[in-house]
């Protein structure tokens, strides 16, 4: 796992090497172990290494032989032996046993269609000197990060946003769109960042550019085909032997490994696989409040396992206090508490492992989400004219806001297309037109939420709810949030953290399992949960989704409470938030009048991000001094 930054200057202008270093500099947690530079005329390649394969080889940029082909590759490339056995019997002849020599000879041998023989996480950029050519690519899913940026002078990739904010040309201003957004999401949906001249290439997608014009454009599809034919039996099998091959190919790597283990479904059913091939070290996080702390069910199941376990628990002062470093980090403001869980977790493991596994994509792929039950709550409105769903939604408007089946009455009058648009909805369009300043407001119409979940829903007319909502968040929720902290927080650790579920020969395998086996029997992810129960605590098999839970709504009562009104002070975000709703919003927690935790937490994010990144605020202590004390 690694961080890169590539330049490729315009108008036959020439790269500078300091530059380069500068920028790739910025994500040396990335890559402790290694940083390597090419310039050649107009393209800069910069790289930060940290070594999990083939650590004595393996530095990068990489070369061709003739040096006329270089590389830059932030991932793992989990085929790259089978590839390595196709290429050696087409000639080529190879140096180091590193997946990245693999991927730079198959570009080789098939130019730009090497994306979609690549099994694995990556994001990388390919200059071949011959065609002048600039090349790259992202994983399936965006598993990592490719952001890219075009000045007057220069188009830039990079692993980090913070890097490309190193060129001094490039303005930091805000994209006032992406906040509108993000207050939707609690993240900024691909293919824009919140700032608005840093973009980022989409999961599946590759990228070139000649003659000074970058051209994007997608090289793989998400595809459900429920198979209909085979009984439970069929896909209780296939599951447990695809995750069982995913687990093997992803334990390839010359380093210690270990995993996450949350207590739930999804991570004890990877560390559980991993059991069978070695000893596993497991590693939790838990907070001290109750309630909000998996570390007995995870500590119970490590037990069971026999794994060698290891805990850390986080108080409100640490969490604070790691905060700012934390978003840094981040690059944009993501408003998941479960983020900075998910960093101390990560801490926790880089302390004995370099490498870590974890069990992100299995709600998205087996149908894991409590959401995902809600066209069997609503299969009676399915029935009805269109007219009267909508007589219904009219009856269900005129009931006071917290009064029971309203909600019910106003979702089952409108279809999936309608009231679903991911796994978060912060805050209404009603809502933002109060939360925004009327100067912001003022600059007219802004895109929707549907206006980025329809043209996804126009892919997929013929799904099921369940499965349509399964596909949107594919395509959102789990490339802006879930996979996004997942590589930020632990490559904050110089950590590589491997996710076996969010695999295209998984996908492929899940993409059959009809809904009738997903969501059964009152509960979500019931294929998996068989396939797994035999493996696992019998305790495990029905437990509820928790992942990591955070304290936010009791704290920003008591702990967070002097902390948010200074924060919603100081901030210098006038021009975007309009301060008194925030304060009443505040206040109103805090005297137990509603729970505004969500959006509080989704706005102070914001003001904290504007701060480090627009307002240029010091970060302070590192988050490693925080631990310490």
């Amino acid at each position: 796992m690694c961080g890169f930054v590539t330049l490729f200057k315009k108008n036959g202008a020439l790269a500078q090497e300091e530059n380069v270093e500068k920028m790739a500099r910025v994500m040396t947690h990335r890559g402790p172990d290694d940083a390597g530079c090419y310039v050649n005329n107009q393209v800069g390649m910069g790289f930060r290494r940290l070594s999990i394969i083939d650590l004595e080889h393996g530095a990068q940029p990489f070369p061709n032989d003739a040096k006329d082909i270089w590389l830059t590759f932030n991932g793992e490339i989990y085929n790259h032996l089978e590839l390595k056995k196709w290429l050696e019997d087409k000639g080529h002849v190879f140096h180091t046993t590193s997946d990245t020599e693999v991927l730079l000879r198959l570009y080789e041998e098939v130019g730009e269609d090497c994306p979609r023989h690549l099994r694995g996480m990556f994001g990388f950029t390919i200059f071949d000197r011959r065609k002048n050519l600039l090349f790259g690519a992202r994983d399936p899913f965006g598993i990592k990060p490719i952001y890219w940026t075009e000045t007057s002078n220069q188009f830039a990739f990079s692993s980090e946003i913070k890097c490309l904010l190193e060129d001094e040309d490039l303005p930091r201003t805000m994209n006032s769109q992406s906040l509108y957004h993000y207050l939707t999401f609690q993240y900024v949906p691909e293919p824009e960042t919140m700032f608005k001249h840093v973009h980022k290439i989409p999961a599946g997608h590759c990228f070139k550019i000649e003659n000074d014009r970058l051209t994007i454009q997608p090289y793989y599809f998400v595809e459900f085909n429920p198979d209909y034919s085979k009984p439970f039996s069929y896909f209780e099998e296939g599951i447990r032997e695809v995750l069982r091959e995913s687990v093997k190919i992803h334990r390839i790597s010359d380093v210690p490994r270990g995993a996450f283990l949350s207590g739930g479904i999804d991570s004890s059913s990877l560390v559980a696989l991993l059991q069978e091939l070695e000893p596993t070290k497991t590693f939790s996080v838990g907070f001290d409040k109750e309630g909000y702390s998996e570390l007995d069910l995870a500590r119970s199941t490590a037990q069971y396992l026999g794994t060698d376990h290891h805990e850390i628990r986080v108080d409100a002062k640490t969490y604070l206090n790691s905060l700012p470093k934390l978003i840094w980090h981040q690059d944009e403001p993501l408003a998941d508490p479960a983020a900075v869980g998910l960093y101390f977790v990560s801490y926790l493991a880089s302390q004995h492992v370099k490498v870590a596994f974890s069990g992100e994509g299995a709600d998205e792929f087996f149908g894991g989400y409590n959401i995902y039950r809600e066209p069997q709550a609503l299969r009676v409105f399915s029935m009805m004219p269109i007219w009267m769903r909508k007589f219904f939604g009219q009856i269900g408007s005129m009931i006071p806001e917290g009064v029971k089946g309203r909600n019910y009455l106003i979702r089952g009058s409108m279809p999936v297309e309608e009231r679903f648009i991911g796994n978060a909805k912060i805050f209404t369009e009603e809502a933002k037109r109060e939360i925004l300043s009327s100067e912001l407001l003022s600059m007219g119409r802004f895109d929707t939420p549907q206006d980025i979940t329809h043209p996804i829903y126009d892919r997929i007319k013929g799904y099921d709810d369940v499965t349509k909502m399964q596909y949107v968040d594919i395509h959102t929720w789990l490339r802006g949030d879930i996979l996004m902290k997942a590589d930020k927080m632990s490559m904050a650790n110089s950590l590589e953290l491997r996710v076996p579920f969010v695999d295209p020969k998984v996908f492929e395998f899940a993409a059959t399992i009809p809904t009738k086996y997903k969501i059964a029997n009152g509960t979500t992810k019931f294929a998996l949960r068989e396939a797994m129960k035999d493996f696992l605590p019998p305790d495990v098999k029905m437990r509820k989704k928790l992942g990591f839970p955070v304290p936010i709504r009791v704290w920003l009562k008591d702990e967070f409470y002097q902390w948010a009104k200074e924060t919603i002070e100081t901030s210098q975000v006038d021009a975007y938030i309009n301060k008194n709703t925030v304060r009443a919003m505040l206040e109103m927690h805090k005297e137990g009048k509603g729970d505004y935790s969500r959006k509080l937490w989704t706005i102070l994010v914001f003001m904290v991000w504007h701060q480090i990144f627009v307002e240029r605020h010091e970060i302070v202590a590192p988050v490693d001094e925080l631990i310490a004390q």
